[in-house]
């Protein structure tokens, strides 16, 4: 019992963490979205996109690690990356060169 009471308490400690992380980046960006994805046994990854277009990520030990922070947290959350989601994305000149410049001869990253 006591090993499920440990467990559970770091669970809820991470998704405390968690929720404040993406309190601040929607604080940051106006606002924001969320999506979840599983990434294997690396657990979950918890995508943002805030109102002004700015995005970035979080890694969750588990999916329902991310699901209960992304809940707590108030944010409007999306089953995929997809559509109008995605299209509030925006990018710059290191994201294109980190997507696609070095594979097909863009600038190289220093």
């Amino acid at each position: 019992m006591a090993d499920t009471q440990q467990v559970d308490a770091k669970a809820e400690r991470r998704t405390a963490r968690l929720t404040k992380q993406i309190n601040a980046f929607a604080k940051e960006h106006g606002g924001a979205e969320a999506q979840v994805a599983h990434i294997g046994e690396r657990g979950a990854r918890i995508v943002l996109v805030g109102e002004d277009g700015g995005w970035g990520d979080l890694v969750a030990p588990s999916v329902d690690i991310a699901r209960a922070a992304v809940e707590k947290s108030g944010v409007t959350v999306h089953e995929s990356f997809d559509g109008e989601f995605a299209a509030k994305v925006k990018t710059g000149p290191y994201e294109w060169t980190r997507m696609a410049g070095i594979q097909v001869g863009g600038p190289k990253n220093g």
